[in-house]
């Protein structure tokens, strides 16, 4: 971390392309915004994107609005928010190889680096905490709607402050942002504890299909497209699924298989008990945190049984 370059490289930037990762949560649209509305108040051309679009639960942020799926344009400047390595950027990876600086921002433990700055704190809860000293740094007032933005990236990548990433700074930014005049209560209320009716049944049914494994200590499910399609749901409907698995007694692995299409499976994988399941993510050129990571797998009965037998060896 060097954030006399990082404020010279954004100072001398006249157009700024700043991207999130696929299949984006509150953490990457969260800190994409609150950058992205940051930097247009000091006079900055900023294109904000986010390859997979964004999530129906984050339409009604500030500047939502704004992110596109996909540019094509020549940026002085590229950064990555939550990305913890370039395969994640997905098509927005093209646009970035163009910019003649790459600013990554992130906090994962397990990453494979592609820019040449980095603003990389691995104990920060979210990378809003990141975005948040950044803004600081550059002496860019904090506005109500980029304290809205912030407090997402920090409430939903902390399961609404119940996992062990956070620290006492987490609660010290999320207290300066709450004095700039947000409804802290009615933010919770709408993005982490109110759920679609489509969200409520696809989580029964991927609750009703677990399998358990070594004694109850690793649990699994699946959900199919046909899931979806039944009762017109999205696959952001099942976000939450692997964290409400997680809170079972004795569990201490979570793996739940997505089917994207017929030949992909996006897997969800979690831990507690000081278990590292991003072991298990590295090794299909995924990643994440020590306790929540992810990654992608053939479509098919041997590719699961494989991976969950991956699971049980880290156990």
């Amino acid at each position: 971390m060097n954030m006399d370059k990082i404020k010279k490289v954004i100072k001398e930037a006249k157009t700024i392309v700043i991207a999130g990762h696929i299949n984006p949560d509150g953490d990457s649209i969260g800190s994409l915004l609150s950058l992205g509305l940051g930097l247009e108040k000091i006079g900055k051309k900023v294109y904000m994107v986010s390859p997979d679009g964004v999530p129906k639960r984050y339409l009604h942020l500030p500047g939502a609005n704004k992110i596109k799926k996909e540019i094509n344009i020549n940026a002085n400047l590229a950064i990555a928010v939550d990305c913890s390595n370039k395969e994640i950027l997905g098509k927005a990876f093209k646009t970035f190889i163009k910019a003649k600086n790459i600013l990554e921002i992130d906090h994962h433990e397990f990453r494979r680096p592609f820019g040449n700055i980095k603003l990389i704190d691995y104990k920060a809860a979210a990378v809003g905490e990141l975005i948040f000293i950044l803004l600081k740094e550059l002496n860019i007032k904090i506005s109500k709607n980029i304290a809205q933005n912030l407090l997402i990236s920090i409430i939903v990548e902390t399961n609404s402050f119940r996992l062990p990433n956070v620290r006492p700074e987490t609660f010290w930014v999320c207290s300066e942002l709450i004095k700039t005049g947000v409804d802290f209560h009615k933010l919770v209320e709408t993005i982490f504890w109110s759920k679609s009716k489509t969200a409520v049944i696809l989580t029964g049914i991927c609750l009703a299909r677990c399998r358990f494994l070594r004694n109850d200590k690793i649990v699994w499910s699946i959900i199919r497209k046909s899931d979806f399609s039944k009762v017109g749901g999205v696959d952001e409907d099942v976000d939450a699924v692997a964290d409400e698995m997680r809170s079972i007694t004795n569990v201490r692995a979570v793996v739940l298989f997505r089917e994207k299409s017929d030949s992909e499976l996006r897997v969800s994988l979690r831990s507690k008990g000081g278990m590292n399941i991003a072991l298990v993510a590295e090794k299909y050129n995924g990643g994440g945190h020590f306790d929540v990571a992810g990654c992608s797998l053939p479509n098919n009965s041997r590719a699961i049984k494989r991976l969950l037998k991956d699971v049980e060896n880290i156990l």
